[in-house]
Order: structure tokens, then sequence, then C-alpha cells
């Protein structure tokens, strides 16, 4: 794509680039730093390699345009299928394998089989509860909503239990996933010594591959070995095919997506209830209308799967966290044929440009005081009156993300119980520190839980 003209970082350097006031380990929030300043289309260059970032929501209205522009699997992406190969999220779009897999799961996401996941989700939650009523200090909050997400996508995904509020350290593949998805993040990165020290060795990586497949494949083989009948998702992959050409998944490619999910599938959200939680307890006025609906509509009781929709608010809220940081911060978008973007930005077949998502989320000619956390944006007139294009946390057109309504129930029911439960103490010291390894989570974010007085036996295990 040719670049005169658009907007970059002043004191650009001859073969460095915009080395100067980077850090590899910080790159989107050094993204967003810069773009508040340079405009919604600027680029950004390294060693020769440079990317274009468009982030106005009118030009990003033009890119989700699926006739003219599809996904492209570039950078930490494209890098991260030495793991997840041709799953969900790293296949090329032309592959396959995507629709193939992507049209035998859509039932895995249905409202029949939410319903049957809803279960699933109230044991895990009640496993959190346990642990927070066991606390007798604070709790990394981060690190529990990792928990919680990783143990629902393995029983209600694949049957499998991680015994992640069993162990004091996170399980082994939670891990070797944050060590992968690094790695991933900073090939690009060309200062070796800078790569060592920030994402490890190639030799790590590959071991860390291998504990994720080994573990996946012996969950598979356990399925198999049983000959379970189950509408999960492992079950619709090994006995499901497409569902007009019959076409079978290959063993390979049920790996793949398998791994994917179950990162794919609790990383993002353990961000998103992670993120949630700090807003709220920065805001004291919205965390108390934010109980006040849980007590309103749960009660004293557990949820039935009908009552977690009904948490308008709270919903709100986790909408509002994905605003400002959501967990997958951004995608890529590739021209399927010459077009002049926005009437100005000329690219050709096949040109790609990055989509930031934090950026496009704080687009000050669609969202006022953005930098400011108000759940009422999300208010049915408000999203009315918005642009359907400037709020995108989980992709766009055919790529978006297939799991959004697992995620956004597992979210609502989890956050939901936190706040029917517990009063919490937090540090009011804490300021946010953001870690990046291709999804975002609050680092070093610790609440202390009080069950209130008023809680009676809500939460607690029968």
């Amino acid at each position: 794509m040719d670049t005169s003209g658009i907007p970059h970082r002043p004191g650009r350097l001859p073969v460095l680039g915009d080395v100067l006031g980077s850090s590899p380990g910080t790159p989107l929030q050094d993204t967003v730093r810069l773009g508040k300043r340079l405009g919604p289309v600027f680029t950004r260059k390294f060693f020769g390699f440079e990317a274009v970032f468009v982030a106005g929501a009118d030009l990003v209205t033009e890119l989700n345009d699926e006739a003219k522009f599809g996904k492209h699997v570039g950078l930490g992406v494209e890098k991260l299928r030495a793991l997840g190969g041709d799953g969900l999220f790293t296949a090329h779009t032309h592959e396959p394998n995507w629709r193939l897999a992507h049209d035998i799961l859509q039932p895995a996401f249905s409202a029949e089989a939410m319903r049957r996941y809803h279960p699933v989700m109230l044991e895990v939650t009640r496993e959190l509860v346990a642990a927070w009523d066991a606390a007798s200090g604070p709790v990394d909050v981060s690190a529990d909503m990792t928990r919680l997400t990783l143990e629902t996508i393995g029983r209600a995904g694949f049957g499998y239990r991680f015994g992640s509020f069993e162990r004091a350290e996170p399980h082994p593949f939670v891990t070797a996933m944050i060590r992968a998805l690094r790695y991933a993040q900073l090939q690009n990165v060309k200062l070796p010594f800078v790569k060592r020290a920030i994402a490890g060795t190639r030799k790590q990586n590959q071991a860390d591959i291998a504990l994720m497949t080994g573990l996946v494949d012996e969950v598979i083989e356990s399925r198999r070995q049983d000959g379970e009948a189950s509408r999960d998702l492992l079950g619709l992959m090994l006995t499901e095919g497409h569902p007009v050409t019959g076409e079978r998944l290959d063993p390979v490619n049920i790996r793949n997506q398998a791994i994917t999910f179950v990162v794919a599938g609790h990383e993002t959200t353990s961000g998103a209830l992670s993120f949630a939680l700090y807003y709220l307890t920065r805001h004291p006025e919205l965390l108390a209308k934010a109980r006040a609906e849980v007590d309103a509509v749960w009660g004293d009781r557990e949820p039935a799967f009908s009552d977690v929709a009904k948490l308008r608010y709270v919903r709100r809220v986790l909408d509002e966290a994905l605003r400002l940081w959501p967990t997958a911060p951004g995608y890529f978008r590739e021209a399927r044929e010459d077009v002049v973007l926005g009437g100005k930005y000329r690219m050709r077949k096949g040109d790609w440009v990055i989509v930031p998502l934090p950026l496009l989320h704080r687009d000050p000619a669609v969202w006022p005081d953005a930098e400011v956390f108000d759940p009422d944006r999300f208010e049915p007139a408000a999203v009315k009156k918005r642009p359907a294009q400037a709020y995108k946390p989980f992709g766009t057109g055919e790529r978006a993300c297939i799991g959004r309504q697992f995620a956004l129930h597992e979210a609502v029911l989890a956050l939901g119980t936190v706040l029917q439960r517990y009063d919490v103490e937090i540090d009011p010291g804490y300021e946010l520190k953001i870690v990046e390894s291709l999804t975002l989570k609050p680092s070093g974010f610790m609440l202390r839980p009080r069950v209130r007085a008023a809680a009676g036996n809500v939460g607690a295990l029968g």
C-alpha cells in the first residue's frame, strides 16, 4: 500500500523507523497513544516493515464491507498458526477447513446449546465462589477469572476438567499458552536479544506447543475411547459432517479447532471480566447500580438460564469495559479488489490494514468523553443512534467470533454472581497496568472479597 502522505510518528529514523519511544512489550498501548495524536489513519514502521492503522468509524465502516474486504491473517495471528494451524481463528478464509468447521460447529452455539451449557457454567461459578469464600486475603482477579473461564470451556466444550480451583498455580496449559501467545506476538521484532528476553526461546516455544497439543490429543483420544455421545464442541467435531455435503473434519483439524477454542474461549472472556470489575470498583455508584439490578432480578437464588439475559445493566457494564479495552484488541482487513478507501487511500488487491479497536472505540466523532467509563452508552436508544460499525469487540463479518453468545452468557453470569455475593475492598493506590499477549488483561489487580451481610446462602455450594 502506498503510504506516502499518511501520518507517522515524528522523528522516524532511517533503517530503525519508529523504534524510539516504543516498547516491544506494549505494542497495542503504544499504538493507542500514537493514534490519539496522529488521527484516524497512520503508520508505524520498524526496520523497513510498515503497517497502516485505520481507526476512524467512517473508514472502518468501509473496511467492514464484506464485498470489498475480508480477513487478513497477519503478524502475530499468522505466527500463531504454529499452534492453531487452520483452526477458526488462524485459518485463511480460502482454506477449506475454515468453512467446513464453521458450518459444522454453528449448532454448538445455538440457544438450545446455551441452555445445556448453563448448568456447567453455574457449577464452575460455584467453585469460584468457594475459593473466594475461603480466601484469607486479597485475590488476584485476572488469575481467578482465567481459572473460571478455562474450567468453563474445558467442561462445557470438551468434557474435560482442568482442576483450576484445586491448584495454587495456573494449570500448565495456561502457563504454556501465555508464553506461546507472547512468542507469536513478538516474532516480528527484529532484535533477537529483545525477543529472547521477553518472548523466550524457540526451543521453549516448541515445548509449550508440544505440551498444549499433547493435552488436547489426550482429551480427544479419551472421548474416542469412551464413545460418549455428546452435542458439545468436541462431540460435534468427532461425529458430525457438514450439513449439506456430509464432509467430516480430519483429525489434525479437530486438534487445531480444539486448541483454538480452549485458548480463545477463555483468554478473552477472563480479561473482559477483569476489566469490568476494575472499572466497577473505581466507580462505586455504578457498582451499586449493577448490584441493585442483580438483587432485584435474581434475589437470593441462583439464576436460571433465562435470568442471565435479564441483567441488562450488568451486560452494559461488560460492553463498556470491552469498549475501552477490547480483549481481542484488533483485526486485519485485506482488499478483495483495488479500492480507494475514504476516497483518498489507494489500496490494491491484497493490501491490508490493521483496525486497532481501542482507537475505533475512542473515535471522538462517535464517543464523547471517550475515556470516561459509562455503561449508559449501551442503552438501546444510544446504540441505535451510533454507527453500527463503531463497536466491534468480537470482530466483523463472516470471521466474527462464533462463540460470542457463549462468552457473554458466561461473563454476565459470573459478574452477576460476584456482585450478588460480595462486597470488595480495593487497593486505592492501584493504577491499571495492562499486560499484552495478543489479548489484554489487567496485571496485579487485587480485590479482597467479603461475603455480603445480606447474601445469606446465595452462591453457596449445595
